[in-house]
């Protein structure tokens, strides 16, 4: 017996799935991570799919290996698995797409990112019946915007978009603005409470980890769209610290990690830049890459020598890529041994990263040392993410890491959950510090 044949569903997911499209143009299921929306979403796609007159569909995510993960595998109840037989994964001039053999002709479901600059040209010239936006929050703009005019001409238009809360100034709400005054709009509300597959368990142990923060009480417990309060790094810009390519005269590539088997498993590639400027020169942080695994969002947990082998192939792949003079070894966080010693099985030099253990300055102590030193390169505008055309080493884990990286309102210290992407970047920030801010 498959996953999809011991599915129940809540009475919120049947009213999602059953909902009629026709007459909608934008239908929003918005509310906390892991509220059961996600496969809501899927079943009621798959449904239209199999009814629609159009043969063009599209499933955006922020990259396309994200919009594979979430829709079409599904972790077990995803389209791949609800067509079974009757569907297949094809590629055509278009690109990867899933082929379902529905009763009224075939349905090519294609999947893209669409959280890049240029994502906008994977999808330019096509024409597309139905667009599903998983974390639209995360898609570009001028994306999102291309989706509705790819779906003019459709037979059967109909848009689905999801999304985790955001600020209530996010840019994306006036998207959705336009078509509720439109009267062609349905907006749901979920949370954790909606989710069938959430034991009470599981459900307590999610609110024991955002009941430290207001912030994230009400966002990721309660659903509701609140301003960034208690982030870390609220200096960081989605605009301003993002550039679409390497930008300056680049002087040296490193390497910073850090190891979890529920926790992520984090390598970043950052590349220092030199810049003329009023008869000097000043100099850039940019990460350029990620290599970001997750045990507990993937439900893969991988043994220590894999995590190894893939590292260093990211590490070859970014030297292959840029071609620049690299700084070895690659830095660990001191306390994760078991990393660099599986890093140094497989021919890897490492040595331990700068974890602010013995730093003061001024009434900052410890890792409030390195954490100030980000805020100010960030909102310098010279802590940069390089966007990274391969979905594989993107900075996907590392913005949703940033949007979680939060201080315990009781203690006032960073809350020590979700944060080795955070604590990577710290130990990278110290190293660039130390090299270059002097200078």
């Amino acid at each position: 017996m498959s996953k999809i044949d011991e599915l129940v569903f809540t009475p919120k997911q049947q009213e999602t799935i059953t909902f009629p499209f026709r007459g909608v143009t934008l239908e929003v299921n918005e509310g906390t991570p892991r509220s059961g929306k996600t496969t809501a979403d899927i079943f009621k796609m798959a449904y239209i799919y199999s009814i629609s007159e159009d043969q063009n569909h599209l499933v955006a995510a922020f990259n396309q290996e994200q919009a594979f993960r979430l829709f079409m595998d599904g972790d077990g109840f995803g389209l791949m698995h609800i067509f079974g037989n009757l569907a297949e994964m094809k590629h055509d001039e278009h690109g990867d797409h899933l082929l379902i053999h529905s009763p009224n002709g075939p349905k090519k479901i294609y999947y893209k990112g669409g959280g890049k600059v240029n994502s906008v040209g994977a999808i330019t010239g096509m024409s597309l019946g139905t667009v599903t936006f998983l974390e639209i929050n995360l898609l570009h703009k001028d994306f999102i915007e291309e989706c509705f005019r790819r779906t003019f001409a459709a037979k059967n238009r109909f848009h689905l978009a999801e999304l985790n809360p955001p600020a209530p100034n996010h840019p994306v709400l006036e998207i959705f603005s336009n078509y509720e005054k439109s009267g062609r709009y349905k907006w749901r509300h979920w949370t954790a409470k909606d989710n069938p597959a959430l034991s009470e368990e599981r459900k307590q142990e999610i609110y024991n980890e955002v009941k430290h923060s207001s912030y994230l009480l009400q966002r990721d417990w309660y659903g509701k769209r609140v301003l960034p309060k208690g982030i870390i790094y609220e200096t960081f810009d989605m605009q301003k610290n993002q550039i679409p390519k390497l930008e300056g005269h680049p002087i040296e590539m490193v390497f910073f990690g850090d190891g979890g088997q529920q926790d992520a498993t984090v390598c970043e590639c950052y590349v220092i830049t030199e810049h003329a400027s009023d008869g000097h020169y000043k100099y850039k942080f940019n990460q350029v890459a990620s290599y970001y695994h997750s045990g507990r969002d993937t439900g893969e947990v991988k043994a220590g020598s894999t995590y190894a082998v893939e590292i260093k192939q990211f590490i070859q792949w970014c030297m292959k890529e840029y071609e620049i003079p690299v700084n070895e070894p690659v830095f660990i966080d001191p306390a994760c041994r078991w990393l660099r010693e599986e890093l140094e099985k497989v021919g890897v030099d490492t040595a331990g990263a700068d974890n602010n253990a013995h730093d003061v300055t001024g009434k900052a102590q410890g890792i409030e040392v390195g954490i100030e030193r980000m805020q100010s390169l960030l909102s310098e505008r010279r802590y940069l993410l390089v966007e990274q055309l391969n979905d594989q080493y993107d900075n996907y884990g590392w913005l949703q890491e940033m949007g979680m990286y939060v201080r315990d309102e009781n203690s006032g210290k960073p809350v020590d959950k979700n944060n080795h992407a955070m604590d990577t970047s710290r130990y990278a920030t110290n190293y660039f510090y130390r090299n270059y801010e002097d200078i």
